[in-house]
């Protein structure tokens, strides 16, 4: 952290790549499968609570 002697008062220019939110990296098979694996056990999950509702 700077101290504020050291601080510049400039405003801080990020490009649009870096400004984005956070970016999903699946590279590995595990990752991949597990990523999906969540995405369709929320699905079915909503698929009961609006059957059981």
């Amino acid at each position: 952290m700077t101290t504020p002697p050291e601080r510049n008062d400039e405003p801080i220019h990020y490009d649009a790549d870096k400004a984005r939110g956070a970016e999903i990296i699946l590279t590995k098979r595990r990752n991949r499968m597990i990523f999906i694996a969540g995405l369709v056990g929320f699905v079915v999950l909503m698929l009961i609570v609006s059957l059981l509702g």
